[in-house]
């Protein structure tokens, strides 16, 4: 049975206004009068409803993240980072996994607008502008994580990619590797776009260089490991020297498949780079070079746009936060010798 604010009062021997002044305002209540409101609350077993009160002033104190696939530590350690910034403002994060799928993510946003979110975070998988600006008319202000904005319409924190891809490719080329193979997919995946851009920019750099896209349907260790398979059984002057992932569990899943039986590929045949560096690839058999992104950082800092921006309503200036990626160097890139070996 719900216990009501009238029961408390009636027991308190005290009116609903003075209850509600003590739930919410004590510090405006004589203290002989709030012990009192505390023994009837506590007598009584009353709960007070705060998602009802917070719904009543027009926002829930929660925020609504949306990622493209929890089972991704990158996005674990992400929600950490929006976790840690949200619990200083008292609020909570709502995670809604999209699996990259979009009406998946349509009904998330539909989910966190009926809920009267704080603020949405998301990094999106289709066409959401339309969808957020919305969210936006009607008071709940959206930032893009892990993405940018295009067109800056949108505040925005995520990691260089372009640079990224030049980054991983750049490295596979300074160890003496020619022959590489991209990893990565789906295309409509804006990360995957433009990791794929920077490795073709720093191929486009070294005539010597090719570069071959292997596509995938989803960023994966299963497609990692399918595409793997697929290179292992090619001949052997028909494989790439150099495979660069476009994220850390499609690398984990090549990793698996080039290694696997008695002949080892990787990394006396085939370097192997990735891209995220979660805590994986530093555990991994063959330890696996990556292209970091700050994750923890990245979310905390969304978070704390979006609140600037929760504050700042229609009238705030977008904010396009840009973090540059770093290189991590494993045993997976050995260099080869000068006998190329």
């Amino acid at each position: 049975m719900t216990i009501s604010v009238k029961e408390v009062a009636a027991l308190a021997g005290v009116s609903v206004g003075t209850v509600s002044n003590v739930l919410n305002r004590p510090d405006k209540v004589a203290s002989d009068t709030v012990a009192r409101v505390q023994a009837a609350i506590d007598e009584l077993g009353f709960v007070r409803n705060d998602a009802a009160r917070q719904l009543r002033a027009g926002r829930s104190r929660s925020i609504g993240l949306i990622v493209l696939d929890v089972a991704n530590p990158f996005f674990t350690d992400l929600a950490r980072g929006a976790e840690d910034r949200a619990s200083e403002d008292h609020l909570a994060v709502l995670l809604g996994n999209s699996d990259e799928n979009t009406e998946r993510e349509i009904a998330y946003l539909d989910l966190f607008e009926e809920q009267r979110v704080h603020g949405v975070l998301i990094s999106p998988h289709g066409d959401v502008a339309a969808r957020l600006d919305r969210l936006r008319q009607r008071g709940t202000a959206a930032v893009l994580v892990d993405r940018g904005s295009e067109d800056t319409s949108f505040s925005s924190v995520a990691v260089d990619d372009v640079a990224g891809g030049d980054i991983a490719v750049t490295h596979l080329i300074e160890t003496g590797r020619r022959r590489i193979a991209f990893v990565g997919g789906p295309s409509s995946i804006r990360q995957v776009q433009d990791r794929l851009a920077g490795a073709e920019r720093a191929a486009a750099r070294h005539p010597e260089a090719t570069l071959e896209i292997c596509a995938t349907d989803s960023l994966t260790v299963l497609q990692g490991r399918a595409v793997g398979a697929q290179l292992r059984e090619r001949p052997a002057t028909a494989r790439p020297d150099a495979v660069f992932a476009a994220n850390d569990l499609l690398a984990m899943g090549v990793l698996q498949a080039l290694n696997m039986g008695p002949a080892r590929l990787v990394p006396e045949d085939i370097a192997l780079i990735g891209y995220d560096d979660i805590g994986f690839a530093s555990a991994a058999v063959v330890p696996l070079s990556s292209v970091r992104q700050p994750s923890t950082l990245i979310g905390y800092t969304a978070v704390d746009l979006l609140l600037r921006e929760a504050a700042g309503g229609l009238g705030f200036e977008h904010e396009q936060i840009v973090f540059q990626p770093e290189l991590v160097v494993r045993e997976s890139t050995r260099a080869r010798d000068a006998d190329g070996v």
